[in-house]
């Protein structure tokens, strides 16, 4: 079992999935925390420095031409390999394009620049999530779904500590410069890769590729109640996270304090916890995966609760920051993997597109109660609010399960 195991750990599919995640995670922090660094530097007033976060929409709206690398595939090296290539290309010639503008004197053609980065980077995020869930087996989709997040992780931190720490010794443009380098193992690991194999029913017209997705999924049993799930699995997690900031600075912890600790132990924490999910995963399997990671994040926000009870406790804050992290490293390891394999494959890039995004919107709609909610109960029963949120989701997890299983007979 063991041997099994490790071999599972080091295959080339593990390795794509990875390297893949990292290339995925790379753009994003380039045209946020970095872009927004370099702009501040230039002197940009905060006003435009704030509508460029409009820039981010290709990553929520990526579902609208997903479509595209469902229908079409490119004369070279396949339907997903084929795009994969075409978008990392274009991606690497934007992330350049976006170095050589000025921030100071032409804003509005950074603004360009900087959308056809995140329009590239989100059509990268599709079919690499196309190409994982149709590269995996159902079985191989927990782990592999793991090691992607945690190779995002990496990506983001490469982007954005280390984008900021370039930033200091290097120009921007040679910043962007060396980010786009970075991009070629992404690259060179889709060329080495091996083409998923084809999938009967493709779509064959436009008409197939967008309206079929959704009638095929609806269509199923109980397909709202599966969408709800998505909704609600990690509503408790991300209601807290929302507020985490503010917290530490209202129980008096100092900027530098909360930045070391959340460096140091909440990145790794969460790397952890993404690795053991996968290691879990791979042996009990995704339904009951996401039972007791589901169980460990709600447990795992009571830390903040206490912590409020604390108060200023560096020892409490470390605590609280490895469980939350870590709980939720797992649990985001078993959710990608549950939302992969509901996709059907023959429509895979639209229909993880859509469910990736429905993912998000927790997120959005809580942000504006959850600081209300705070300030009328107080932060120990506010987290014990965003514990009890997490319950929805569990009640829901053994009509999941019925279907998983029957959908997997």
């Amino acid at each position: 079992m063991e041997t099994s195991f490790a071999r599972q750990l080091f295959s080339p599919r593990m390795l794509v999935a990875f390297v893949m995640g990292f290339a995925c995670g790379v753009p994003l922090l380039l045209t946020s925390t970095v872009l927004q660094a370099w702009m501040t530097e230039e002197g940009v007033d905060l006003a435009t420095i704030g509508l460029f976060s409009l820039v981010g929409l290709p990553y929520t709206l990526k579902f609208l031409w997903a479509p595209v690398f469902d229908r079409f595939t490119l004369p070279l090296l396949g339907r997903r390999r084929g795009w994969l290539l075409l978008m990392q290309a274009a991606l690497i010639l934007a992330l350049i394009g976006l170095g050589l503008t000025d921030p100071g004197r032409s804003p509005l053609l950074v603004a360009l620049a900087a959308c056809l980065v995140t329009f590239f980077s989100a059509s990268q995020d599709i079919v690499v999530d196309a190409y994982r869930r149709e590269d995996l087996s159902d079985k191989q989709l927990g782990l592999g779904s793991s090691l992607y997040v945690n190779g995002y992780r990496v990506g983001m931190l490469l982007a954005g500590s280390g984008g900021l720490i370039l930033a200091d010794h290097f120009s921007f443009f040679q910043v962007y410069l060396f980010m786009a380098a970075s991009m070629l193992i992404g690259v060179v690991v889709t060329l080495a890769s091996v083409e998923p194999p084809p999938v009967k029913g493709t779509p064959r017209t436009f008409r197939e590729a967008i309206v079929e997705p959704f009638v095929e999924y609806f269509q199923r049993d109980q397909a709202l109640w599966l969408l709800l799930f998505i909704l609600l699995y990690k509503i408790g997690d991300q209601m807290a996270a929302t507020l985490t900031t503010p917290f530490y600075l209202a129980l008096g912890f100092s900027k530098t304090e909360i930045g070391a600790v959340a460096k140091l132990f909440g990145f790794w924490s969460t790397i952890a916890g993404g690795l053991v999910g996968g290691v879990v995963l791979l042996r009990i399997g995704i339904i009951r995966s996401l039972w007791l990671f589901g169980i460990l994040q709600a447990v795992s926000i009571l830390s903040f609760t206490a912590l409020a009870l604390v108060g200023h406790s560096l020892a409490g804050l470390i605590v609280a920051i490895i469980l939350e992290q870590a709980t939720s490293g797992m649990g985001t390891s078993a959710y990608v993997a549950y939302m992969a394999s509901l996709t059907n494959k023959r429509f895979t890039a639209t229909q993880y597109a859509l469910l990736s995004s429905c993912m998000g919107v927790p997120r959005v709609i809580i942000a504006a109660p959850a600081g209300w909610l705070a300030e009328w109960v107080g932060w120990p029963l506010f987290f014990l609010a965003c514990a009890l949120a997490a319950i929805p989701g569990l009640l829901l997890l053994p009509l999941v399960a019925r279907q998983y299983h029957r959908s997997a007979q």
